[in-house]
């Protein structure tokens, strides 16, 4: 049975938690400005079915190893945390001199490689697993399947999650232009590698507690 004021006290909850700054966002804003909607769509396609699989992971019962095994826990994160410094550091120094969206070819890899940058930060992000058992079960009324609804609750904040992409995607998008001017190209390349490495230090030094 579903809990109406606890589900909007949770759909309240993640809501905040989707739209505040992080690597997901600056991937898909990168895309979006870098090669437009499909790349964009890709990369945040690419995130919440990593969070996709993160919640049934959780509501199995898996996230619960991550969280009582410091071993396992390391493991993953230093993996995540190794990926995401290794891709800022590509990004700032190698940034691009411009964007070749000409060729259909291009745009395919294009968009195949934003779908699997997006997947695998998530991925390989334990704190993902982490979050979910934590926070999920404070919205699982009593007398619920918990397995369950905890996975219908990561659903419901997969589903925000990729209506906060389109919104940045559709407001971004028509920016395009301008952003793919040598120096946005550049000025964007480097500032998504800052954050990749911010963000890659920042769980390379978290803890599963």
């Amino acid at each position: 049975m579903i809990d109406i004021p606890l589900l909007f006290a949770f759909i309240a909850a993640a809501f905040v938690l989707t739209i505040t700054p992080g690597v997901d966002t600056a991937l898909v804003l990168r895309a979006a400005t870098m090669g437009g909607r499909k790349p964009a769509a890709m990369a945040g396609l690419g995130v919440v079915l990593g969070c996709l699989i993160w919640g049934a992971a959780v509501s199995l019962g898996l996230g619960a190893i991550l969280q009582a095994s410091e071993v396992a826990y390391n493991i993953v994160k230093f993996v995540g945390a190794g990926y995401l410094v290794l891709q800022g550091i590509k990004l700032l120094r190698a940034p691009r001199q411009k964007i070749s969206v000409d060729e259909e070819q291009n745009r395919k890899t294009s968009s195949r490689e934003a779908f699997l940058k997006g997947f695998i930060t998530n991925i390989l992000n334990p704190k993902v697993g982490v979050f979910y058992i934590t926070f999920l079960p404070q919205f699982v009324p009593a007398g619920a399947n918990i397995a369950a609804y905890s996975f219908m609750l990561a659903c419901v904040h997969v589903l925000l999650s990729f209506a906060w992409f389109a919104i940045l995607i559709m407001a971004t998008v028509p920016l395009g232009q301008f952003l793919r001017r040598p120096a946005a190209v550049k000025w964007l390349d480097r500032l998504t590698g800052f954050v990749f490495i911010a963000f890659g230090l920042k769980l390379a030094a978290s803890s599963s507690r």
